[in-house]
Parts: structure tokens; sequence; C-alpha cells
């Protein structure tokens, strides 16, 4: 077992399911930056828009004024680690590209804005493309597939087929299944049963499961319980061979994965 880079959430938001509001000025960003880096957090990602269900949208402007304060104050305390942009909008991705992110997340797919290739063709990094069914305020109104595994799988061949025709190298390309992103309880639990279907696609695969309402209606547990059961989830995903771990507690995760590549 290879165990997979874990990737931190920086949520710079008001309104995030989970930590809206919690890292909005420099010196709480900067703060958490530290912890997650001392936990083990190899990637840090910044997101500026909600992407939970029913969530407004943002303005380019306001996205900007908050990942570039993030981008700027991060890279204050960790100038070396690799930093993810979480953004549907070509411009706002290019501009924290410039002030210093390594690589776009975009979980629209480059469908959102069709200036978004233009943006990852001109810089050699890695590009998240997620499934999602609908859009953020539509996605969990009632979701459904004939078979969500195989529909993922199609998905993912008609992006990796058209980003490869625009220019974008194979091995830049980095997948994510949607974890709750259009799916039932049901649905994201045959993503995280069928991981090693996504690997032999022959790309990286990235879960972002942490803290999501599934875990609620699994568990019938609240927001505030959900790192044990994100951890758990975790190492069962890093022992079927998943590359990366997108998760709010990195410490939590990190133990996880460490127990699980041991009994491995």
């Amino acid at each position: 077992m290879i165990a997979p880079e874990i990737m931190g959430i920086l949520n710079v938001t008001p309104d995030s399911f989970s930590d809206g509001g919690s890292f909005v000025e420099e010196v709480t960003i900067r703060s958490q930056v530290e912890q997650m880096i001392a936990d083990g957090a190899d990637i840090i990602d910044v997101g500026g828009e909600s992407t939970r269900p029913f969530a407004d949208p943002v303005s380019v402007e306001e996205e900007l004024r908050r990942v570039i304060l993030a981008v700027t104050a991060l890279r204050k305390v960790a100038p070396d680690v690799p930093v993810s942009i979480d953004t549907t909008k070509a411009e706002v991705a290019e501009k924290a590209l410039a002030a210093g992110a390594t690589m776009v997340n975009d979980i629209s797919a480059l469908r959102h804005d069709p200036k978004m290739i233009d943006v990852v063709r001109a810089y050699d990094g890695p590009v998240i493309i997620m499934h999602m069914q609908g859009t953020p305020d539509t996605m969990q109104i009632k979701p459904a597939y004939d078979n969500v595994i195989d529909e993922i799988v199609a998905f993912f061949r008609e992006r990796i087929e058209w980003l490869v025709a625009n220019g974008i190298h194979q091995e830049r390309i980095i997948i994510d299944p949607g974890i709750g992103f259009g799916k039932t309880l049901d649905h994201n639990l045959d993503i995280l049963r069928n991981i090693d279907v996504f690997k032999r696609l022959g790309h990286k695969v990235l879960i972002g499961h942490s803290r999501k309402s599934f875990f609620k209606s699994l568990l019938n547990i609240p927001l505030a319980e959900r790192d044990c059961p994100t951890a758990v989830v975790s190492a069962l995903c890093a022992r079927q061979g998943v590359d990366i771990l997108r998760v709010h507690d990195v410490c939590k995760t990190c133990y996880a994965v460490g127990i699980a590549d041991a009994l491995n």
C-alpha cells in the first residue's frame, strides 16, 4: 500500500457547511495552515465559494478577494507546499495560480467556464476534475442513476478525452467521483466500494468525503461528530489505493491512514 497524499481543506467562506466563517482573516488562515502542515498535510486546498447543496453563488470579485488573501497568507508560512485552488471560474483560477497556487480543483470538470481550459493549459500543474450530477443548487434534488459507477466512469472517459484533445497531458489529470455531489447515501457507498474501478482509468483518484451529510444518514450523527467516521473511511480508501484524501481534520486522517498502512 502506498500511503495517499492528504489534502487539507481551507475554506475561506462565510457559509461552508462545516467551517464557514472560521478562516476569513490572515491571522486565522496562517494559523490553520501551520496546524494542518504540522499534522501532516501534503496539499492545501483553498476554496472561496461554498459548494454545499443550495449554496448561493458568489461573484468573481468576492471570490477573488477571499482566495487571493488566503493564498498570499499561506505562502508566507508555507512557501513550498502544493496549493490547490477550488473554483469553477477561470479568472479566479488564473489569478490564484499567479499568486502561488499550483493546481486547479474544478468541481464542474471544466464545464462551467469555457475559458478554464485555457488557464489550465497555460500552467503546468495538476487539474482535478470531479463528477457532479446537476449543479450545487440542484444536485441533491432526487439524484438518480441507472448504474452510478458505470455513469461516472463514462463521464470521466469523456472528460479525459476532451482534456487530452485540448492539450492537457494525461499525467496531469486527477479524478474525483464526487461524494455527495448529486448522490444519495447508496450512491456514495457504491463509490466507496468501487475505488478499484476508478483506479483502472489510469489516473490518480481523489476522494472528498470529509464530514459530509451521508454520515448523518448512515450513522445519525451531527456535523460535530463526523471526523472520526471520516477518518475510518479514509483508512478504508487508503487500503483501496486512493491517491489523495481531501479532509478537514488532517491529524485524525493521518493517524487512520498510518494504522491502515501498518496493518497492510
